[in-house]
């Protein structure tokens, strides 16, 4: 993102941008945006300072800005700054981190 983004994450939780898949087909069709699957993978933009635990200490998060990532289907909170698409998860719903 080119802006500053304006959202800061509390807690454990995390902003991502959803990746969006191909709109085509490997055999050519374009798929509209009814037939698509949610994103399920996205990159992480925003990382909050963790959860604390039952003492009170702040537990590091796994993932970090930058990080690309899979969750799980329909998680998260979406919310739309500067007319992009981004989602509000915690982190227990990220399933990994993409390596590459």
């Amino acid at each position: 993102m080119a802006s500053k983004l304006k959202l800061k994450p509390l807690g454990g939780r995390v902003i991502v941008e959803p990746i969006e898949q191909e709109e085509m087909t490997a055999g050519g069709i374009i798929l509209p945006d009814t037939a698509k699957e949610k994103p399920q993978e996205g990159k992480i933009l925003a990382a909050g300072p963790g959860d604390r635990d039952e003492k009170g200490v702040r537990v590091p998060m796994d993932v970090k800005v930058g990080d690309k990532v899979l969750f799980a289907k329909y998680s998260g909170t979406e919310v739309k700054m500067d007319g992009k698409k981004l989602l509000i998860m915690r982190e227990s719903d990220i399933l990994a981190i993409v390596e590459s």
